[in-house]
């Protein structure tokens, strides 16, 4: 079970990985004369990304509507997050790979194709979906009646053996 002072520190990391990722979406262009700088802090955006998704399912993992084997629950409830988190870590990685291959090894020149501004727009809408289904999410682990038995869980265990 996750106990108080656990869950405080797993979303302090939860938010800090956020923090993260969204100053790397709204900096990263500040540095364009660096792309060194710039790819270390792109692989570091996809790894925080992929922690995050990690860290909510083990959440989810360790609650007890999946230990009581209600796993279609939790994915109806946190679908939408999963959905987003894919497609974010999916855009994320298209457009750091497209900016780098045409910044390498001219960093000073200013390019952005028809192409690159779409998947731009794209990663930059999917990015504020997924802070806010994210945060949501994280929040709502919090809630002790993840954890233990009760009545609503039972009624929901019951619907799911008709």
């Amino acid at each position: 079970m996750l106990q108080t002072g656990n869950y405080s520190l797993v979303l302090l990391i939860q938010l800090t990985l956020l923090a993260y990722d969204l100053f790397v979406n709204s900096f990263s262009e500040l540095l364009r004369a660096a792309p060194v700088i710039q790819l270390v802090l792109f692989i570091i955006q996809d790894i925080a990304i992929l922690f995050n998704v990690i860290i909510i399912l083990l959440m989810m993992f360790n609650t007890y509507v999946f230990q009581v084997g209600l796993v279609s629950l939790l994915l109806e409830r946190f679908r939408a997050l999963l959905v987003f988190s894919a497609l974010y870590l999916t855009l994320s990685i298209c457009f750091h790979c497209w900016v780098m291959n045409l910044r390498w090894l001219d960093s000073n020149h200013f390019v952005w194709t028809d192409g690159l501004q779409a998947l731009f727009v794209f990663q930059r809408t999917a990015a504020v979906l997924y802070y806010y289904l994210y945060k949501r999410t994280a929040e709502y682990m919090g809630d002790p009646r993840l954890y233990e038995d009760s009545l609503w869980l039972r009624e929901a265990f019951a619907r799911a053996r008709q």
